[in-house]
């Protein structure tokens, strides 16, 4: 029986690792943290239970096909609850409830730009028809050849797909008024480029989050790890927590195992075959001799990553009146953020900012009578002087913003406080850059553009997450798990 070793226990390694157990492999995780989920993880403190990342449950239609693959569903292992409204946005004149219902929906975008609602719907079939030819056709391909892609359903559609209009100009065809437009453009934002940079192909995010809606899992994301962790164990994998990958030992073109590290010391895991679910950059340039790289410091330099973040965990003492689970500022000036995340990086001059509440919808996420708040700024990759005292001046600026929008006094009742940011990116994932995203989609950096699936240098070194195909999010990674999968299972067999 083939022996596979997944170095990451994140989205993508959990399933990749599964994919590869039900295959028939002998599959082992290695994990450097103590529990699986890589950015997905939560910790508790002081009663309140907090998701360390992902917060937004889109494409829920990913996640049922990745259980169904299985035999399972997602009702096996969580409850889902789709939010309505589905999100709010602030802007200068106060918060807008995004609702979850289509008429709703055509309604509120009519109260804002007469004319829009007929607009809306022409949008969304076009980005209906993406979404499906995009996802269905698209994203469950390795991108190793550009003969992946000679789908008739692909070459017939090519021009409705929009892949050479950017996303700017698209929005702008549809709407006018700067809040909607803002509106259809930020689900793009952490894609990893300004909208007049990102192919117009992505108003398929559109669709996911106006039609297949905005969901949340009983007790938090965390319960999708879970559920990915215990269907792993069902199918047999071994997962080695509080262990560091610390070298891939190479022999004639080939990975004979890992070397790792733990708290019974040093081992070497013999390997077959070598899944890389961490940051891409870190395993080729920490853990393989510099001789078996496929990319140098110069290709990853050029590279254009999805943005970082800035964190808050914050607990307060009591519930706070009308706010919604998921919250965006975009109050100040959206061109300005955007171009200090990718254009010229820099600390933001006055940030765009998200709030989550989960406590909102789930009582089980903080005490009772107390509110769980994760506090989220976009910032650019690479910036330097990541410092406690610049991470405070910016949670002071974002929660009286916060305070001022939503009427009510929060700085004075909060009993938990712990910031996360690009240096904790860094070493608690190896992030290159302390990116959070991982690679942007942009259109150079797409498809068979990314980062290779499979190692050129290594025949047995695979790879999966948000530096290779398809690219950033949770449904992707749950996909480039599934992808690295199949090819493995046609170039290896079993024994």
């Amino acid at each position: 029986m083939k022996k596979v070793v997944v170095v990451g226990s994140g989205f993508a390694g959990l399933s990749a690792a599964t994919y590869l157990a039900d295959a028939g492999y002998s599959v082992s995780v290695i994990e450097k943290h103590s529990i699986p989920g890589g950015r997905a993880r939560k910790f508790s403190a002081d009663g309140f239970t907090f998701d360390m990342g992902p917060s937004w449950y889109w494409m829920p239609d990913v996640f049922e096909r990745y259980f169904n693959n299985f035999g399972k569903s997602v009702g096996d292992y969580y409850k889902l609850r789709r939010l309505d409204p589905s999100y709010r946005v602030y802007w200068d004149d106060g918060g807008h409830d995004v609702p979850a219902s289509m008429n709703e929906l055509e309604s509120f975008f009519e109260s804002i730009e007469k004319g829009s609602s007929l607009k809306l719907r022409s949008f969304l079939s076009e980005a209906e028809y993406k979404y499906n030819i995009g996802v269905k056709k698209l994203v469950y391909k390795p991108g190793l050849s550009l003969t992946e892609f000679a789908d008739m359903d692909v070459l017939k559609g090519i021009s409705r797909l929009d892949v050479f209009t950017s996303m700017k100009k698209h929005v702008g065809k549809y709407f006018k008024d700067s809040r909607l437009v803002q509106l259809m453009e930020f689900p793009v934002l952490f894609l990893g480029a300004m909208p007049q940079n990102i192919p117009a192909l992505y108003s398929l995010m559109n669709y996911a989050d106006m039609q297949l809606g905005t969901w949340y899992p009983e007790g938090g994301m965390y319960s999708i790890v879970q559920a990915m962790y215990d269907l792993a164990i069902e199918k047999g994998v071994a997962f080695h927590f509080d262990t560091d990958a610390k070298s891939i030992a190479i022999s004639n073109g080939s990975a004979d195992g890992v070397h790792v590290i733990s708290k019974t010391g040093d081992a070497f895991m013999k390997a077959d075959i070598i899944v890389g679910a961490a940051d891409y950059h870190f395993i080729e340039s920490a853990l393989l001799p510099e001789k078996s790289r496929t990319y140098s410091e110069k290709y990853w330099d050029k590279k254009t990553m999805a943005p970082s973040c800035l964190l808050y965990y914050v607990g307060l003492n009591k519930k706070l009146d009308n706010i919604t689970h998921h919250s965006l500022f975009f109050d100040v000036d959206f061109e300005s953020h955007g171009k200090e995340i990718y254009e010229s990086p820099v600390w933001p001059s006055d940030p765009l900012f998200y709030v989550c509440a989960p406590s909102v919808s789930d009582s089980t996420v903080a005490p009772q009578g107390c509110e769980n708040l994760f506090f989220l700024i976009p910032v650019a990759t690479g910036l330097k002087d990541d410092t406690e005292e610049l991470r405070k001046m910016y949670f002071d600026k974002i929660i009286t913003r916060f305070e001022n929008k939503t009427g009510q006094q929060v700085s004075n009742s909060i009993i938990y406080y712990k910031s996360y940011a690009t240096a904790d990116f860094v070493s608690d994932y190896n992030a290159y850059k302390g990116n959070a995203y991982g690679l942007a989609n942009t259109l150079m950096q797409t498809a068979i553009l990314k980062p290779s699936i499979k190692s050129k240098k290594v025949n047995n070194l695979y790879y999966t997450g948000q530096l290779t195909v398809p690219g950033p999010g949770v449904p992707p990674s749950l996909i480039s798990g599934e992808v690295v999968a199949n090819i493995i299972k046609k170039e290896f067999t079993l024994n």
